[in-house]
């Protein structure tokens, strides 16, 4: 998706991992912990191809910048430093190489690639029409991944849990009250709904809403016909015809009678 832009101030250097503070431009918030394991075993009995990337932030204080996983991997099987390039990048360059890092190297939940995207285009400070020609995306694709940001802080904490997929979170937004969409949610991790299912499953929501509105409407619609009788009985009362009007309610049914004497009314 990205070009990479490394740029080395020196050869690969051993950084002590007490010395390595973590990424403050880091878009992940969850790590599994099978692939952390698969990935210590990997660089216990190969090494570490590959070495991460640092920001020198101060003496013998460094940022990372890029290889998170590798980090950790590191450190579950004690290794005490790991092979690490420094950056010469300003802060503002290292953030957008650890974002770009993210969005092309990790499978990122779709939230965390949102909050990614959502940061790129801060630090790029352009439109979503710019940022998604930068990105290899087209505008669309772009805006319905950042829509996901407009859900509740506990909405988000739920869907990620279940390990909803962008397609999933994005049908949910489709309900409007927390509420629904947190009982979706459950539905989805209980019933391992596709997301075909999940949109049919809305698709009945918004029906059922929609008819659970209807009698208000008819409702509505009679009060304003009420409405109409009684403003015309004070017309014809205002015009000196001695006209009435007798409202009763019976059960389910709203009973009116109207009186206009014939003789008043021109009516023969």
């Amino acid at each position: 998706m990205f070009l990479s832009r490394y740029r080395s101030a020196g050869q690969v250097l051993l950084v002590p991992l007490d010395q390595i503070d973590p990424s403050p431009w880091q878009a992940r918030r969850q790590f599994d912990p099978k692939e952390l394991e698969a990935l210590a075993i990997s660089i216990r009995e190969n090494g570490m191809l590959q070495p991460v990337t640092l920001l020198q932030t101060g003496k013998n204080r460094y940022a990372l910048v890029a290889g998170e996983r590798r980090v950790r991997a590191a450190r579950m099987i004690g290794m005490k430093a790991v092979p690490a390039i420094l950056t010469d990048y300003s802060d503002q360059q290292a953030a957008t190489l650890a974002l770009e890092e993210n969005l092309r190297r990790q499978q990122l939940g779709p939230f965390e690639e949102a909050d990614a995207l959502r940061q790129l285009l801060d630090l790029w400070g352009c439109t979503q029409t710019e940022g998604a020609k930068r990105m290899g995306l087209s505008q669309s694709a772009l805006a319905n991944k950042l829509r996901l940001l407009t859900v509740e802080p506990m909405v988000r904490d739920a869907a990620e849990q279940a390990g909803l997929t962008e397609r999933h979170v994005r049908a949910l937004l489709r309900l409007e009250k927390q509420e629904q969409q947190l009982a979706l949610i459950e539905e989805i991790r209980q019933g391992q709904l596709t997301v075909s299912q999940t949109e049919r499953r809305v698709e009945q929501l918004l029906k059922k809403k929609k008819q659970k509105n209807r009698p208000r409407a008819m409702v509505r619609d009679v009060r304003i016909f009420v409405n109409t009788v009684n403003r015309a009985v004070d017309l014809m009362k205002s015009a000196g015809i001695p006209a009435s009007v007798e409202r009763r309610e019976e059960g389910e049914y709203l009973e009116y009678l109207v009186r206009i004497p014939t003789n008043s009314a021109g009516i023969h």
